[in-house]
């Protein structure tokens, strides 16, 4: 446990921090995990879905809980995935 002021203000500003990027990461991956369904069901659907999926995921990496790299690989695969499934 922090015994100075400024480690225990950290030690809760870390677990503050914690939670925004948990629930940041939810709702990311709930997004991929739709699209990823959306691509095996109906591929009309997926574009759809695919697009707003996109968007999640670039404000998780601008708000910088992910790597903008990751961000890319995880559209990216994504993409591919629809393409695949619409060809």
């Amino acid at each position: 446990m922090a015994n100075h002021k400024s480690a225990k203000k950290r030690a809760i500003q870390n677990v503050k921090k914690r939670m925004h990027n948990m629930t940041i990461k939810t709702k990311m991956k709930n997004a991929i995990k739709l699209v990823r369904k959306a691509s095996t069901d109906n591929a009309e659907n997926a574009v759809e879905i695919l697009n707003k999926a996109k968007s999640v995921i670039a404000v998780s990496a601008k708000k910088g809980v992910i790597n903008k790299k990751n961000m890319s690989r995880k559209i990216s695969r994504l993409a591919k995935l629809v393409n695949s499934m619409n060809a």
